[in-house]
């Protein structure tokens, strides 16, 4: 009787394990793969990283201003050829070939100790130097550059395509390259502040 009991309980011990792994929660390959953490955002736009690159010069209309100091507070101020402007405690001081960032620090290392003790300086841009366009397009000339600007933009803005202008024939001259090297561009090509775009003729 006693060894009947036994096998009674062991029966009923293998059948409730057998009812928990039936119940027991599966986890699938398709469950796995939507939790699976999203892969990371990509970096900043490269037209935003050619801007935190750019470097001023003479064209360019800035703005300086010290928190908490107005006597300190320059606005609109454009820059000459000599890539030189006078800051107050500063005075003359080279802005040309420098960021924004790298003039923010200029000044506040020059200001803070003898001036201020720890002085927050904001340098803006106002007005980028203009770019130039040249060749088969309604209006040559200098027009203001805009954030985000593209040859097809470019042209819309100096009046468009002349009727033989070629499409296949654009290069632009990148501001600051030292050999003035036409590069070769399309309508999607970006446009950079002082780079000077041609448009060639068409012969059909």
């Amino acid at each position: 009787m006693a060894r009947s009991g036994r096998l009674v309980v062991l029966v009923c011990f293998c059948l409730f394990g057998a009812i928990s792994c039936a119940q027991a929660p599966t986890v699938s390959s398709a469950s796995a793969t939507a939790v699976a953490p999203a892969p990371p955002r990509a970096g900043a736009a490269p037209e935003a990283e050619t801007l935190s690159r750019y470097k001023l010069a003479a064209g360019d209309v800035i703005s300086i201003s010290v928190f908490g100091e107005n006597d300190l507070r320059r606005d609109k101020v454009r820059l000459t050829d000599a890539g030189t402007i006078s800051y107050p405690v500063l005075g003359e001081i080279q802005v040309r070939g420098k960021t924004v960032g790298e003039l923010e620090k200029l000044i506040t290392d020059g200001l803070r100790g003898t001036y201020l003790v720890n002085p927050r300086v904001s340098v803006t841009i106002d007005e980028y130097r203009p770019y130039f366009i040249n060749g088969q397009v309604a209006n040559n000339g200098s027009f203001p550059y805009q954030p985000g600007l593209t040859v097809r933009k470019a042209v819309a803005i100096a009046g468009g395509f002349k009727e033989r202008a070629s499409q296949s024939k654009i290069t632009i001259v990148r501001d600051g390259d030292p050999t003035n090297t036409p590069v070769k561009a399309d309508l999607n090509t970006p446009v950079h502040p002082g780079d000077t775009i041609t448009v060639g003729e068409s012969f059909f």
